[in-house]
């Protein structure tokens, strides 16, 4: 599998999965009738981050594991979201931008080393770095995110979480 099918297409169809339970979590709150922004600074334990920064997190993750498999500059996101909207927003901004890409820009990945900020003077394999930081990673946000949703009361299931199956006929 190239590193184009191992992440862009599960990133985006991800990203649409978040975007439709924030949907969700809309319209639980307009059915019980209260303010669905109080979902925005909903957290699991008092030293996570909040439903805002998760889903700001889990787009930094897709939009930074493309561009760094790429070779190319991650568009920038300030991280000043704090509503619902906004959030959505934000979301499909970086869907926006993962449709941008395509096999060819993969080309030469898989040879490519990176660096991360973090990781001062270290380098990394771009299949490493996806399988062991930037997959990961993307999926630590969007599962904590939407268990704060689920957490808190959003009618989710695993399918809302897994998404559609390219199925065949057996």
């Amino acid at each position: 599998m190239s590193l184009y099918a191992a992440s862009v297409p599960q990133l985006t169809k991800m990203l649409k999965g978040l975007s439709a339970c924030i949907d969700k979590a809309v319209a639980h709150a307009t059915a019980k009738g209260f303010d669905p922004a109080v979902f925005t600074t909903a957290r699991l334990a008092p030293d996570q981050y909040p439903l805002t920064r998760q889903v700001q997190a889990a787009c930094d993750a897709a939009k930074f594991a493309a561009a760094r498999l790429t070779g190319k500059t991650a568009p920038s996101h300030p991280d000043t979201e704090t509503t619902i909207p906004e959030l959505k927003a934000r979301i499909d901004s970086v869907v926006e931008y993962l449709a941008g890409f395509s096999e060819k820009d993969f080309e030469g990945a898989k040879d490519r080393m990176i660096s991360l900020p973090f990781f001062q003077g270290k380098a990394i394999t771009s299949a490493d770095y996806l399988n062991e930081m930037a997959l990961p990673n993307f999926y630590f946000h969007v599962t904590t995110a939407y268990a704060i949703l689920r957490h808190n009361g959003v009618d989710l299931g695993k399918r809302d979480f897994i998404g559609s199956l390219n199925l065949k006929d057996a």
